[in-house]
């Protein structure tokens, strides 16, 4: 009973914080986070209109598409989910939002290719929406190129229902429960978002900026606390910004972030990214540990600026606080 008592205030408390917070909505009676759960992806609604659908079977690894901005414009690309005319049709393992790597134990999850391994959907550990947010937890096997399994993951996605903009937090543990697991030197990975060829600096007029400064071009590789990559779709200006927790278990944030519109967090590609073959960022994990990242997808209208984007880092960095007398 003290244990039921204990969960039931810290929901309380939990939800407390997130109306408190700047840009949550407060539930109405018709309003909310619905997800339905289908045989190959979870259709995410927002106060009736499909935000995103995470699909888990029938796919090389577990994604998100479409991704809907605040203005209910598409901002990733459709390829290679679906084809349209005159869109790019570079890089076909880039599906809209996705998290896998390209050297753990040597296998490469990045690319996909009978030689490359996959990332299996297992099981929902939940499945939850609500008036404040929804909740995603799912258990996937990576699946080296001998059938074998590499390690496992267990993530959470949690979308909210905003007042402006699209927010999205995307945590995952990947534990080493086969064996010593080693995450490699190589730009391939890790947290990745395709967006739509119009925001693109290459074919779109689009732009990257980086917390630091860095923009376009000069961003690729550099560290920073976040990626904001902006431009236009439909006419109106949107931005996709990722954050990462700073705790989250692993090197600095680095970005691997190109101006034709791959959008990716990595801290293991040191040695790409400045082209230096004595750096050294991979790192090995035991039997039994694990490593977690923790981002957050924030869509916005407008550009950097426009969108706030350091106030909502500086929000998901300090949240309020709430306690129980």
């Amino acid at each position: 009973m003290h244990s039921v008592r204990l969960r039931t205030i810290a929901a309380v408390i939990f939800l407390i914080v997130v109306l408190s917070a700047p840009g949550f909505a407060k539930p109405g009676s018709a309003s909310g986070v619905k997800l339905i759960k289908g045989n190959e992806a979870v259709d995410v609604i927002i106060d009736g209109n499909l935000f995103t659908r995470y699909v888990f079977s029938g796919t090389p690894k577990p994604y998100c598409y479409p991704l809907i901005g605040p203005t209910g414009k598409p901002v990733t690309r459709d390829y290679p989910m679906k084809e349209v005319a005159g869109e790019t049709r570079d890089h076909p393992h880039h599906r809209s939002l996705w998290f896998t790597f390209g050297n753990v134990n040597g296998v490469d999850f990045w690319t996909e290719s009978p030689k490359t391994g996959k990332i299996v959907h297992r099981k929902f550990d939940k499945v939850v929406g609500g008036p404040v947010f929804g909740c995603i937890r799912a258990t996937n096997d990576w699946i080296g190129t001998d059938g074998k399994k590499v390690c496992e993951d267990t993530r959470e996605i949690r979308i909210y229902r905003t007042t402006d903009g699209r927010v999205m937090d995307f945590d995952i543990r990947i534990r080493a429960s086969e064996g010593p697991l080693t995450f490699g030197n190589t730009k391939e990975g890790m947290f990745g978002i395709r967006v739509a060829d119009s925001m693109t600096v290459d074919k779109g007029q689009g732009h990257i900026l980086l917390s630091t400064g860095e923009k376009d071009a000069a961003a690729w590789g550099k560290k920073a606390d976040w990626c904001d990559y902006y431009g236009p779709v439909d006419g109106k200006t949107v931005g996709i910004a990722v954050m990462r927790k700073p705790e989250s278990g692993a090197p600095p944030t680095y970005w691997h972030v190109r101006t034709y519109g791959l959008l990716a967090e990595n801290p293991f590609g040191i040695r790409d990214y400045t082209g230096d073959k004595t750096k050294d960022a991979s790192i090995t994990i035991p039997k039994g540990g694990g490593i977690t990242f923790k981002y957050r997808v924030y869509i916005h209208e407008g550009d950097t600026v426009q969108g706030g984007v350091a106030d909502r880092y500086s929000a998901y960095l300090n949240p309020p606080k709430a306690a129980a007398k």
